[in-house]
């Protein structure tokens, strides 16, 4: 019998374990949290959560792995991303990325989940420089 494949999805805001959505959307669901990065630019969103786009810094965060495949259609809601709708119509978009260990050691693929820079423009976002946000100073931290 073969094992069904385990999703790993690779979070940098609220879905971090003890932000805002991880109790909701991750708690009792997750098999593994690593703490890892990819690249990217991350951002700072004055509503209160942020957005990564495609970029060349290291995005800091974690890797959550999950052994129900389901849940990425509950974190899709999340995100505000519907795979068959024009991508200028969603929040954010998901692609499958490769994440590191902090020590630079591969990890893989994952989902992670990125915003467009017209959109984070739109909303008003400021580059996070330290490449790791926490809703402790949220935007604030922009402005390292």
């Amino acid at each position: 019998m073969t094992q069904p494949a385990k999703l790993r999805v690779f979070v940098y805001g609220t879905l971090k374990p003890g932000e805002a959505n991880y109790q909701r959307y991750c708690q009792n669901k997750v098999l593994s949290e690593i703490p890892a990065y990819t690249l990217g630019d991350l951002y700072a969103l004055p509503v209160g959560y942020p957005a990564m786009t495609q970029g060349s810094d290291r995005v800091r965060g974690v890797l959550l792995t999950f052994d129900d495949p389901n849940i990425l259609k509950s974190l899709d809601r999340l995100e505000g991303y519907r795979e068959r709708r024009v991508a200028d119509l969603n929040e954010y978009y998901r692609l499958l990325v490769s994440v590191y260990r902090l020590d630079r050691q591969p990890l893989g693929k994952a989902w992670a989940y990125f915003m467009t820079p017209a959109k984070v423009g739109q909303l008003g976002g400021i580059k996070v420089t330290s490449g790791f946000w926490t809703c402790l100073s949220s935007f604030a931290q922009g402005q390292e």
